[in-house]
């Protein structure tokens, strides 16, 4: 089989880190499955998998409809004889269509990967529902759930967990963020790894520093946010001015192969208002750092509250403030948390299962089943 994987992303995030995790995953468990990327020249994920052996080509995209990027597919679905088209976000489908009309290109699986609701409209209905999709992976069953009103045939869904790599050598950052930032050895990091994008939700993280902090007094405690910079940086760092909290929250622009750095966080604090399920969360399992999210989204499959983290609802900072003095005063529920959630993430949640669950879905629709 030989299959082209599309990004239309410039960004690096949890979606573009699934292709790479698929692709190489895949690469292991069936050589004889040629995968390709096709991504945006020039862009983080292109600089990212420039430094793997996957193959890939790269096309520049000026606008969301860039002719270059439909004609370029084209070119490689010919020249390379590509059987099946892995679509990875919904921009690439929108030029996957166009560049279909054009040319009889092979069928699509589509991954969705977020639990936005698909959208009512006469062209949105039209794209996800377009006959050439043969599946939709959805990150996590409640992504499913909000596909299955808007998709004319619901059998082509089908939940596939992204999961992490467990065979990873747990590498530890050299950057050492107490030092970075001037902090006392004794402070307690809580932690977040995000791009600064409106779903993350990173007001309500600095309102829970804001709680912890000023309103209830903690003051060895520090919050540590990480992640692409964008329009809404400066928002965040003016709130963070007003609120005086400058000494014990700081946000700090993308850093390479940053879940390397979660070791060094306490507590691991998701505030995000819609998710599918972030990676975040499964390399927080890996390296044994307790979770307290908001319930959003796939979160409560893979947390269940009080057994292995702690759910909130979203937006609501007084609890996670609360919810993270509870694990922080108590030692043995943050050992029950990790040690659960740890077995988790190995039983059930890798990129292993995630390739050889994908690699049935391709193998099935090539199969014309």
């Amino acid at each position: 089989m030989k299959i082209l994987h599309l990004s239309a992303v410039q960004n690096w995030g949890g979606g573009e880190n699934h292709i790479e995790n698929l692709c190489a995953e895949l690469q292991k468990i069936t050589p004889s499955t040629q995968n390709s990327i096709l991504c945006i020249k020039d862009g983080l994920f292109e600089q990212k998998i420039a430094k793997t052996n996957i193959p890939y080509f790269s096309v520049k995209l000026g606008f969301k409809m860039d002719p270059r990027f439909f004609l370029k597919l084209i070119w490689i679905c010919k020249s390379n004889k590509i059987d099946l088209i892995h679509i990875h976000d919904s921009t690439a489908l929108t030029l996957c269509i166009m560049g279909d009309h054009l040319y009889n290109l092979p069928p699509f699986i589509f991954s969705k990967k977020t639990s936005f609701p698909i959208r009512p409209r006469k062209q949105t209905l039209y794209k996800y529902n377009y006959p050439k999709i043969k599946r939709i992976l959805c990150v996590s069953e409640e992504t499913k759930n909000v596909a299955e009103s808007m998709i004319k045939a619901p059998q082509k869904l089908r939940c596939i967990y992204h999961g992490t790599n467990v065979n990873d050598r747990i590498e530890t950052n050299k950057l050492d963020l107490k030092k970075q930032l001037n902090l006392d050895t004794k402070t307690v990091i809580i932690g977040n790894i995000a791009n600064h994008i409106w779903p993350k939700d990173l007001e309500t993280f600095i309102m829970t520093a804001n709680e912890l902090v000023n309103v209830q007094q903690i003051k060895n405690i520090h919050f540590v946010q990480i992640g692409a910079y964008t329009n809404r940086t400066d928002a965040y760092l003016k709130k963070i001015q007003e609120l005086h909290l400058e000494d014990h929250v700081s946000f700090i622009d993308k850093i390479p192969n940053a879940k390397t750095l979660i070791p060094q966080f306490k507590i691991s604090l998701m505030t995000s208002i819609s998710e599918g399920i972030p990676q975040f969360i499964y390399e927080s399992f890996l390296k044994k750092v307790p979770v307290v999210s908001t319930n959003v989204g796939g979160i409560s499959e893979i947390i269940e509250h009080g057994t292995n983290g702690f759910l909130a609802p979203s937006g609501n900072y007084e609890v996670l403030a609360d919810q993270i003095i509870e694990l922080l005063n108590n030692p043995e529920l943050i050992e029950k948390f990790t040690t659960i959630s740890y077995e988790i993430v190995h039983e059930k949640y890798t990129t292993e299962i995630m390739a050889q669950k994908t690699l049935i879905q391709y193998k099935t629709v090539l199969h014309g089943r």
